[in-house]
């Protein structure tokens, strides 16, 4: 069993403070804050990180199922778009688009799309969501 961690530091008011993470492993850190997450200044959001945790761990899935079906991909590009709104009083993750493209020499545009159902609806990250987030995807050679 292997557990990542990570650790967040919140300083000051909610709209005038800011935090800074950094990925236990040390490969990654970051400075969010109410203006990144809300008004789109420049900066990282918790939604951003989990639309990274999504795209990396489908172009995995993905990458793994290919490979067992014998048609081991070139290249797997994917997106994750994770959207944030208020619903009712609170906000809430309610969505996460994943637009994936491949590179995959022997296969064909529709089998291409299965595999990456098939891999949307198994990776971890997907499973985290799953009945709380509408994850939709967009799968199509490159």
């Amino acid at each position: 069993m292997v557990t990542s961690t990570a650790t967040a530091v919140w300083e000051g008011p909610f709209r005038s403070g800011q935090g800074e993470f950094r990925a236990g492993s040390g490969a990654f850190s970051g400075q969010y804050s109410a203006a990144t997450r809300f008004d789109g200044t420049a900066g990282t959001t918790p939604e951003e990180l989990i639309a990274a945790a999504h795209a990396s761990c489908l172009s995995m899935a993905l990458t793994v199922a290919l490979e067992r079906a014998g048609t081991p991909p070139t290249r797997i590009t994917t997106k994750a778009s994770c959207t944030i709104e208020k619903v009712e009083a609170h906000f809430r993750i309610t969505k996460m688009h994943l637009e994936v493209r491949g590179e995959v020499p022997g296969l064909d545009g529709t089998g291409f799309a299965k595999a990456a159902e098939a891999a949307k609806d198994g990776c971890p990250v997907s499973n985290a969501l799953k009945g709380n987030v509408a994850v939709s995807l967009d799968a199509q050679l490159a």
